[in-house]
């Protein structure tokens, strides 16, 4: 027979919040980071790309990472606001 926690989902404290906060934040972090070595230590960027290959590698990981990252953490934080808005209904 299952338990109330079990029928009730909102009482489920493990729904993947956290893990999209954390994992989002950390992918987000890696984006802006590698945004930095690429305008500060590997030569920045202009019309035509970066200036030297590590420029393109923190071009490209930052290109990926930041969007991303910014859309897990942005989830995590909806889902965050969610979560306490139901436990104050509760």
């Amino acid at each position: 027979m299952p338990s109330r926690n079990d029928l009730n989902p909102q009482s489920n404290n493990d729904d993947g919040t956290i893990q999209l906060l954390k994992g989002g934040s950390l992918i987000l972090a890696v984006g802006v980071v590698s945004f930095l070595l690429l305008m500060i230590a590997f030569g920045g960027v202009n019309v035509e790309g970066a200036h030297s290959n590590p420029g393109w590698l923190a071009l490209i990981i930052a290109a990926m990472c930041l969007p991303f990252g910014l859309m897990l953490t942005l989830l995590g934080v909806a889902k965050w606001f969610r979560n306490r808005s139901l436990n104050r209904k509760s």
